[in-house]
């Protein structure tokens, strides 16, 4: 994760933590619960989805870059040259 890609899940994070806390307020006193409530189960739920596309993002990333450093040499031909990985 790079230094914007940080600073752009912070910013999602703290508008998050204040939707969160102005739906706990809300439901706290009583006034518009069923808004509250709703505002929590959309916060969490796409919190949940973001993470989980960024686990899979992460995953193909590491994958791919396996994928690509892993060189054999194949004395048969040529010693020096490089080969892609069989499959």
């Amino acid at each position: 994760m790079d230094l914007q890609e940080s600073r752009t899940w912070i910013l999602f994070y703290l508008i998050s933590f204040v939707v969160l806390l102005v739906s706990v307020f809300l439901t706290s006193k009583g006034v518009l619960m069923g808004i509250g409530l709703t505002m929590v189960i959309v916060v969490v739920g796409i919190n949940l989805m973001f993470m989980l596309s960024q686990v899979k993002e992460s995953t193909k990333k590491k994958g791919l870059m396996e994928k690509v450093s892993h060189f054999e040499i194949d004395d048969s031909e040529n010693p020096d040259e490089l080969r892609t990985p069989k499959h």
